[in-house]
């Protein structure tokens, strides 16, 4: 296992350099995830080696062998964002391509608004139109937060399914739930949308076709001055990552194609 020191705190990362690398991705993974669940498990490590692309994964902090806190300030968006920005510098990357999936697009926004200049291109998974609207019901709302669901002695007495989802998934990883309870609970103010608007790098925002959570991707794409959406059919939040149709558009992205019917 590699790590580095970002912020005083030891964080995990894998770096994979298959000889010819052409270029550098940089994941990042979402809540309750890690980087092996998240892009080992998935494909997609498998899947940027066979094209030749060097590909780095973080645990982000409060997951995976990353370190844990439990309090809710160590766990800020422009934290998250430094820890990124210091695994560049301990590897010397002066720019690289950007990948976040969920919670992880949020970190790698808030880069690309603080060093836009390190980002050659920016791939937003599991996101859409839904970020700047209220949230929906079952996302820190109504009778149970997220940070009550993963603390909850008995995961029958979530009853919400978007948070017992999440429950489930960290129970299946290991987590620590004080950890990702801590992390939910961290004092974010919006996204600056302003600053997303000025963003100089291309964006892809691709997302399932069933993801409620995520909502349109297109309304996400217009955002940025360079956007291009792609709606992933027939999936949801979880399963719009493994598929093989969100690893056709966003190799296409970076090919600088994205002609598919369905990708627009």
């Amino acid at each position: 296992m590699a790590t580095f020191i970002s912020d005083g705190l030891t964080l995990a990362y894998d770096d994979i350099d298959p000889p010819g690398a052409e270029r550098t991705i940089v994941l990042v993974h979402g809540f309750a995830s890690n980087r092996n669940e998240g892009w080992r498990r998935t494909g997609w490590y498998g899947a940027f080696e066979r094209r030749r692309v060097r590909c780095i994964a973080l645990d982000q902090r409060g997951h995976g062998e990353s370190a844990k806190l439990h309090h809710p300030e160590a766990y800020t968006r422009e934290k998250l964002a430094g820890d990124l920005v210091a695994l560049f510098d301990h590897l010397g990357l002066q720019s690289a391509d950007v990948f976040g999936y969920s919670m992880g697009t949020r970190t790698a926004m808030q880069m690309a608004i603080e060093a836009p200049e390190r980002i050659s291109n920016l791939i937003l998974g599991g996101i859409g139109e839904r970020l700047f609207q209220p949230r929906p019901e079952g996302q820190g709302a109504g009778s149970m937060s997220m940070a009550e669901a993963m603390l909850a002695e008995d995961p029958e007495t979530i009853t919400q399914p978007f948070l017992r989802s999440f429950r489930q998934f960290a129970d299946e990883q290991g987590e620590d739930r004080r950890a990702l309870a801590a992390f939910t609970e961290a004092k974010n103010p919006p996204l600056d949308r302003e600053a997303l608007e000025r963003l100089p790098m291309p964006v892809l925002v691709v997302a399932g076709q069933r993801d409620q959570g995520a909502g349109d991707p297109e309304g996400l794409a217009r955002v940025f001055p360079y956007g291009k959406a792609v709606m992933v059919p027939g999936c949801d939040h979880f399963s719009a990552i493994p598929h093989a149709l969100t690893k056709a558009a966003v190799f296409d992205f970076l090919d600088g194609l994205l002609d598919d019917p369905w990708a627009r």
